[in-house]
């Protein structure tokens, strides 16, 4: 199968169709002090995935290329599947604020978080003079990208990718691909048209690439015979990864473009180890194999090369993050969770988080660097992790344990998940009917047998 050049996609759309006028709200004197803002989201990519974080089994040059022109920040956790991470993501505040608390949850039959209700990261940039585009992965996202504040948008109908698709979504629009399409070089392409037409800035371009979402399938460098589709989808992540630095770098905008990678959850199932250890758990999970995703940040000229920071960030950061490049002013409507790390990527010290938190569903846990504890208050020995979370025993009298415990619940007591939007609305009548029609059936089944 071929691949699909610019030529052949903008052919592909209409003569015309690929080429919007550029925003005029703001003049380029003026747009060229705030940063552009590239975030490439992986999907079900952890760090055993990634080498420069130690794993055994892939390399990955361009991401380790780009951690050493920036830096790679040790600890950043993400919910532990894709609809709740961005949702927390886009809103920049935590799923039992919003409702988006798992897949297809949220903006779905009237229930979870919706565009109406919250302010999306993409309307607060365009308030601050941001052209903004998403580009790839939208499906469990609820409504479309552009009723939650970007310009330009393309999508497809599928979870999954449909790597080998024939039709996408333009801005609302379906459009058929030729033939041979491959469905992730059509999301480049689009995505790189809309930065050169905004290259005198400032653009946020939002990045969710399938990779390496199932189904795994072939990509245009995959060999006939390969039997490593998986090290394929990889190294493919990589190489496109490479492709938008390098065409950054060929524009000339590098010194002013804030280029971010991180992803969406962990990896589904085993599929490496760091130094011949395997990480506690898999996507889907509530352990660090769930949760703990890479994220790697580049500004050259102004973030430190080659650094790696301790410092810890939940998903609600991007959003607060990302308003602090932009000088952007944060709606005073809502409550918003994230910490900012513009300082770190400034090569300052900042304020960095004591905890993050993580949720799915009606589980929930709060961590520290040590430690963590979850809502059903079981307390986890994490100086091991992300290889060893060690249950300690509820009565244990270490006072290091003592102490954390009454630390991390004073957090949880602060946050107070369970007074939130757990239940999605209409859940909890729906379970009530159901356990009236089950009384009133065992009634009935009594009556029947005398």
């Amino acid at each position: 199968m071929g691949k699909v050049t610019r030529r052949s996609f903008v052919g592909a759309m209409g003569a015309g169709a690929a080429v919007l006028s550029a925003p005029r709200w703001l003049p380029a004197a003026a747009t060229s002090k705030k940063p552009n803002i590239i975030f490439i989201l992986s999907d079900d990519y952890g760090i055993e995935g990634v080498s420069c974080y130690g794993g055994d089994r892939f390399k990955t040059p361009n991401l380790d290329k780009l951690a050493g022109q920036g830096v790679r920040f040790d600890i950043c956790h993400s919910a532990p599947l894709c609809g709740p991470t961005r949702c927390e993501f886009i809103t920049g505040r935590y799923a039992f604020r919003t409702g988006g608390l798992t897949n297809g949850s949220w903006g779905a039959a009237g229930k979870g978080a919706k565009s109406s209700d919250e302010v999306g990261i993409a309307k607060t940039l365009k308030q601050a003079g941001y052209a903004t585009c998403s580009a790839g992965k939208w499906r469990q996202v609820g409504e479309t990208p552009g009723d939650w504040g970007f310009d330009e948008w393309i999508t497809d109908p599928s979870a999954g990718g449909w790597y080998w698709q024939t039709t996408c979504t333009r801005n609302g629009q379906p459009f058929d691909l030729p033939k041979d399409a491959y469905y992730e070089d059509v999301v480049f392409d689009f995505a790189m048209d809309f930065v050169r037409r905004h290259r005198e800035g400032p653009f946020f371009l939002y990045y969710p690439t399938h990779f390496v979402h199932g189904p795994i399938q072939r990509t245009p460098d995959s060999k006939p015979d390969s039997t490593e589709l998986y090290a394929d989808n990889v190294a493919y992540l990589d190489k496109t990864v490479g492709k938008v630095v390098a065409e950054i770098d060929r524009l000339g905008l590098r010194e002013n473009t804030v280029i971010i990678f991180s992803g969406d959850n962990g990896t589904a199932g085993k599929s490496g180890a760091i130094g011949g250890r395997e990480i506690n758990g898999a996507k889907g999970s509530m352990w660090e194999g769930g949760t703990r995703v890479p994220l790697i940040a580049s500004w050259r000229g102004t973030t430190p090369e080659g650094t790696i920071s301790k410092d810890m960030v939940d998903f609600s950061d991007f959003y607060a993050t990302f308003a602090d490049l932009a000088s952007a002013k944060m709606p005073d409507t809502l409550t918003f969770d994230g910490r900012s790390f513009a300082p770190q990527l400034r090569g300052q010290k900042g304020n960095p988080r004591q905890w993050i938190y993580v949720q799915l569903g009606v589980n929930w846990y709060v961590k520290e660097r040590g430690w963590k504890l979850n809502q059903k208050g079981e307390l986890y020995d994490m100086k091991d992790a992300p290889f060893v979370e060690s249950l300690v025993p509820a009565d244990a009298q270490d006072a290091e344990a003592v102490t954390a415990r009454k630390r991390l619940q004073a957090v949880l007591d602060q946050l107070n998940p369970a007074g939130g939007k757990v239940v999605q609305p209409g859940e909890q009548k729906a379970k009530a009917a159901k356990k009236g029609a089950k009384k009133e059936g065992k009634k009935a089944g009594k009556k029947a047998n005398k």
